[in-house]
């Protein structure tokens, strides 16, 4: 698509490239030693161990985000129903994911490792779904039919800050309950309202679902700037609408962050669906889809250029349009029709627009910097990342270096690498993110 594409910038894409320093940035470390141990431990607790029988057929939800352990704490769910005589089964939960398709979202879990063969009980996909009601602004909520007809449900899901709304509960287990179980109609049902009015549509959509389908147990995640879960909490169905938004608050505090006061450009080397569910987290970049400002603390950035998309988001691109510059390499990764199921779902078009597409890294970075307001080119403060996910080792331009080196948590390791290019103009530099 760019064999006849000319390109100019006053200056040309020649310029001095920045050196760049690596960087360690310090975030709260505690975690999860032992995580089977942990579910243990909270399925003892009476009002959680009580709601599982000899018998009974029991639904657990998988979605389709990169959560931490999320096979690890599966496997570990499965043996404590297991030792209360009851019989396990996996069933995806992710709305309009993987396609929209039974097969689809089979495929999405068994990339994190969730087949029966590694968790110990079967995988039941489909999107049958049963309508539980309507809420009185005439919201109509569905369930997955698989999970209505079991004895009892355990959603389980990571709590943090939603990616493009705020309210007393984000992402987590309410919000798996309605959008992740509600499948392909029941995610498409609630995406006619608008996104920013989920902080309060949530907890009243998920109040029925408690009421009308068998929710038993609530389990929230709660993961650190690491990557690494740092809590798991079992909450029987009466406490999770009064808990959740608790568990919320800590997870705000375990967020990783970019510790600048502002940034000129930042490169994201990964875009995806298990980094965020927004591909690059809002919480992180302060951009998101629905132009939603309040409570989303982030440096201000010039322009993100973002140079590739995961195998693990199957072509997903949703939410690309919070970059300035992809390159080719980026769009021919796209699968246009699960990149805009998901887009249409959600109702909010402005996820399927693309940014700026380059035909290469060199042009790519050049454009970035160039078309900075009110810096000098060569004094650019450039941030180099992995992914929103992974914070602890960060690359940046030796202009950020006098502000960081006045920070207790973050450490200047001295390491530093040289831009190149290679003869197709990609990057040839390798980074060290830890």
């Amino acid at each position: 698509m760019f064999e006849n594409t000319d390109i100019k910038l006053q200056d040309g894409f020649d310029m001095a490239w920045p050196r760049l320093h690596r960087v360690k940035q310090k975030f709260d470390p505690r975690r999860v030693e032992n995580i089977p141990a942990k579910v243990a431990a909270e399925f003892a607790k009476p009002a959680v161990s009580a709601k599982i029988r000899p018998g009974m057929r029991v639904a657990l939800t998988a979605g389709s985000r990169g959560i931490a352990n999320l096979r690890e704490i599966i496997t570990a769910v499965v043996h404590e129903v297991k030792q209360r005589g009851g019989s396990p089964f996996v069933v995806p939960a992710m709305g309009s994911h993987g396609g929209a398709t039974a097969e689809g979202q089979r495929q999405v879990i068994a990339g994190f490792g969730i087949t029966e063969g590694n968790v110990g009980c079967p995988v039941v996909s489909s999107m049958d779904t049963v309508e539980l009601g309507q809420l009185e602004n005439g919201l109509r909520i569905w369930f997955d039919k698989n999970a209505y007809e079991s004895d009892a449900v355990i959603a389980i899901g990571r709590v943090k800050p939603h990616t493009d709304f705020k309210g007393p509960v984000e992402s987590g287990i309410q919000k798996m309950m309605v959008i992740g179980l509600g499948k392909h109609i029941g995610a498409s049902s609630i995406h006619r309202h608008e996104i920013p009015s989920f902080g309060q549509l949530m907890p009243i959509a998920a109040k029925l679902v408690m009421e009308k389908a068998p929710i038993a147990i609530g389990i929230g995640l709660v993961e650190n700037a690491y990557d690494q879960t740092c809590d798991i909490v079992a909450l029987p169905v009466e406490d999770i609408a009064a808990e959740e938004p608790a568990i919320l608050a800590r997870a705000k505090t375990r967020l990783p962050k970019l510790l600048l006061k502002s940034i000129d450009v930042l490169v994201v080397e990964r875009f995806g669906k298990e980094v965020s569910g927004a591909g690059m987290d809002p919480n992180v970049t302060g951009r998101n889809s629905t132009n939603v400002k309040e409570g989303f603390v982030a440096p201000p950035i010039q322009k993100i250029w973002v140079r590739d998309l995961t195998d693990e988001s199957h072509g997903n691109a949703a939410c690309i349009n919070n970059a300035d510059i992809i390159t080719s390499n980026f769009f021919n990764k796209i699968d246009f029709s699960a990149f805009y199921t998901n887009v249409i779902t959600s109702s909010n078009l402005n996820a399927g627009k693309l940014p700026l597409i380059l035909p290469n890294d060199r042009i790519a970075l050049a454009v970035a910097i160039k078309t900075c307001n009110r810096i000098e080119f060569d004094r650019a403060k450039v941030v180099w990342i992995k992914d929103t996910l992974h914070l602890e080792y960060i690359y940046v331009s030796a202009s950020c270096l006098d502000e960081l080196k006045k920070r207790d948590d973050v450490e200047i390791t001295g390491e530093t690498v040289e831009l190149s290019f290679n003869d197709r103009n990609e990057v040839n530099t390798r980074f060290d993110f830890g």
